[in-house]
């Protein structure tokens, strides 16, 4: 007998022959849906990123654009091939390096550019986690990870309360990015250091 097999016929035998049924009790409780209204998840959300050392602002959808404009005036910056011509004016689309399936940028140009500007796929307010599902509007993943600089602009009809309700808006084959405040981890002292594996500063732009 193989060590595997001995294993096995332990856990059999401790099982008995016919393993008890999972109890659906645990998960009967298990909440699916936040019941949050609109001005709940954007404030439960806000305080949340805020908590992060994330920067927040709340506009109306026809100001992305300016918000936009005040977070990278002056910056070169990177930007998926499908994000919204409508939130870049004239004066930042000149300086807006565009990253597409067909010419992806190198690492070392994206780790040279200021910033990167993207859109989200879904935000969870109880987390305060921004989700980003490789779409035209947000790129491939690197964009979003080397520049030291991201601005995310989230469509307030894409904020969900909980993590089910995220999740079930989701198309989990997809390459999902988290992101729940700018890159930040601490060492055995707990000092705290940013920038280690993503963006040290991240500018959240919430489009009602």
């Amino acid at each position: 007998m193989s060590a595997r097999e001995e294993i096995l016929g332990r856990v059999r035998e401790a099982l008995g022959a016919e393993p008890a049924a999972v109890q659906p009790s645990a998960l009967a409780e298990y909440r699916t849906e936040s019941g949050l209204d609109e001005d709940a998840l954007v404030e439960l959300l806000v305080d949340r990123l805020e908590d992060y050392k994330a920067r927040v602002e709340v506009v109306p959808r026809g100001n992305v654009a300016a918000a936009i404009r005040a977070r990278l005036e002056g910056k070169e910056f990177a930007v998926p091939e499908g994000f919204p011509a409508e939130w870049l004016d004239p004066s930042l689309a000149e300086r807006a390096v565009r990253d597409s399936r067909e010419a992806p940028l190198a690492v070392v140009r994206l780790d040279g550019l200021d910033a990167v500007v993207t859109s989200s796929a879904v935000s969870i307010a109880e987390t305060g986690t921004i989700v980003l599902d490789g779409s035209p509007d947000q790129g491939r993943r690197a964009i979003s990870l080397v520049p030291d600089h991201h601005v995310c602009v989230v469509p307030v009809e894409t904020i969900v309360g909980i993590v089910p309700e995220g999740f079930a808006r989701l198309d989990t084959t997809r390459p999902l990015t988290l992101i729940s405040g700018p890159s930040a981890t601490s060492d055995i002292e707990l000092e705290r250091v940013e920038g280690v594996h993503g963006p040290r500063t991240l500018d959240v732009i919430i489009a009602r």
